[in-house]
């Protein structure tokens, strides 16, 4: 009974290490684009990283694996009959999605600022998400479990 134990721990600890892996592998292959993207439009990298992670589960969603759309966004796509708009690849996706916060309002007053709250309060509020708070507290819970 002891031996069972002793395996049942090491498959618990085995399975939450996998998961970790599996997290920062998401992080660290996106990490050095998004870092480009902070420094030419001003959002910080842990916005984007968390956004991005959030909207594809880490890198698990059906629009991120076959899409290469890593932040939710809508459009075309001629691939399937989703909503969610396709890109070339993850590039693609990620630059559109810093393109698209750069053309609202709020975004000449936070660019620069490293807040990721007044960031997350006003994309969720400019009609990325349609529970703001609920979007937010979100966000806050990823940027924790990922690190950022």
């Amino acid at each position: 009974m002891k031996n069972f134990y002793i395996r049942l721990l090491m498959i618990f600890v085995l399975f939450f290490s996998l998961k970790i892996s599996a997290q920062n592998s998401y992080v660290n292959q996106h990490k050095p684009f998004a870092t480009e993207l902070s420094q030419e439009f001003g959002i910080p990298i842990s916005v984007i990283l968390s956004i991005a992670y959030m909207e594809t589960g880490g890198g698990t969603s059906s629009a991120c694996k076959v899409l290469n759309n890593h932040f939710g966004m809508t459009g075309k796509n001629d691939i399937n009959n989703s909503r969610f708009k396709s890109f070339t690849d993850s590039k693609a996706s990620y630059r559109a999605f810093c393109e698209w916060v750069a053309k609202k309002k709020f975004y000449q007053n936070l660019k620069g600022s490293q807040n990721h709250n007044d960031w997350f309060v006003a994309i969720a509020s400019s009609g990325y998400s349609t529970k703001p708070a609920e979007w937010k507290q979100k966000l806050n819970l990823v940027m924790k479990k990922i690190g950022l």
